[in-house]
């Protein structure tokens, strides 16, 4: 696809180090590798994450290596599972728990919100709760109304909570390790479209630290800022519109929650325009974060409304032609900015 073919391309701060190209799934594969063999306390459960390696081959060979103490199956139950894994952090270890499909963790929403974030603030300090909850989001292969859903906005409100949104190998692999390293709960979102994708990562360890936006296509006249996958159907996009004459800069935030705000600030000083896709429904969603902090932030430099590209308010469908005109396609993408240029 597409999206696999142009994750060489992107600017991704590595340049100067020596790199091999390995795919989004291996990624993370080795940042966990390197993290459970640096620390004893970290392990990890879910839904077929063991002997099989993941629905999405995101553990494959884990097992092999750390066996079935640090690596457990689980029973389908994300309240469950959740649970579990709140306890063993504010005891002490450092669990990942795998809920699989990012649909489910509303399942688990309790424990998330009223548990996960709140126990060190309420605990006065004297609990942290280092967990990083993994899942997948987005639509792929027309999977429906119940695998499809790109839900991150609803964590991202939450203080106390930490959201990761990685597009490419290299993103991957650092931000889970910092995700690791952090006392505080992570949502580490990845989407099913990109685990086959690949990229240049380090060949040495690294981390990146959150909270930090990258530029992945210099531009002058409209900045697109845009999340996981739609990265890279935005750095298509910014193709098609160079031939046409309209110069795009692509933001890809990395992390929603912190967000880096000064790198759209800026951006948007240099480009006068903002448009934001987002796979998510935009109805009170995080495009309307980004939307109203120009407003806030950077109204006299905005030359036109911000133009918001997202999901259409529908429920994700199985009926291939239908799905994709749900989704922001490359071509909605290019039509939507080319509309936003000529106000």
């Amino acid at each position: 696809m597409a999206e696999s073919g142009l994750a060489a391309k992107a600017t991704t701060g590595h340049e100067n180090l020596k790199t091999r190209t390995i795919s989004y799934a291996e990624a993370g594969i080795e940042a966990l590798r390197e993290e459970m063999r640096r620390d004893p306390s970290i392990f990890y459960i879910g839904q077929g994450i063991g002997v099989r390696g993941g629905n999405w081959q995101q553990t494959r060979g884990l097992f092999a290596e750390f066996g079935g103490e640090r690596l457990r199956d689980t029973p389908i139950s994300e309240t469950g599972q959740t649970g579990i894994g709140i306890g063993a952090a504010m005891a002490g270890s450092r669990p990942i728990v795998d809920i699989v499909f990012m649909d489910f963790m509303l399942e688990t929403s309790g424990q998330i919100i009223q548990q996960a974030s709140t126990t060190h603030y309420i605990s006065n300090g004297k609990y942290k709760v280092p967990l990083v909850i993994r899942a997948a989001m987005g639509g792929v292969r027309s999977a429906g109304p119940h695998h499809s859903h790109t839900l991150y906005s609803f964590y991202t409100h939450i203080p106390g909570l930490k959201v990761v949104v990685p597009a490419y190998p290299y993103d991957v692999k650092g931000l889970l390790k910092t995700s690791l390293h952090e006392d505080n709960p992570v949502l580490f979102l990845e989407h099913k479209a990109l685990y086959g994708s690949k990229g240049e990562v380090p060949e040495e360890e690294y981390t990146i630290p959150f909270g930090q936006a990258v530029v992945r296509r210099n531009g002058s006249d409209v900045t697109v800022f845009a999340v996981s996958l739609m990265v890279l159907r935005a750095m298509e996009a910014a193709e098609i519109l160079a031939k046409q004459g309209i110069s795009v800069e692509v933001i890809d935030p990395r992390t929603v929650a912190p967000l880096d705000e000064e790198a759209i600030l800026k951006s948007v000083a240099k480009t006068g325009r903002l448009a934001i896709v987002d796979e998510a429904y935009a109805n009170c969603g995080f495009a309307a974060e980004v939307a109203a902090l120009a407003a806030e932030k950077a109204l006299d430099a905005l030359d036109a409304p911000v133009r918001r590209i997202c999901a259409l308010p529908a429920p994700h469908a199985f009926s291939p032609s239908l799905d994709a005109q749900i989704q922001p396609s490359v071509q909605r993408i290019v039509k939507e900015i080319t509309e936003l240029m000529q106000q």
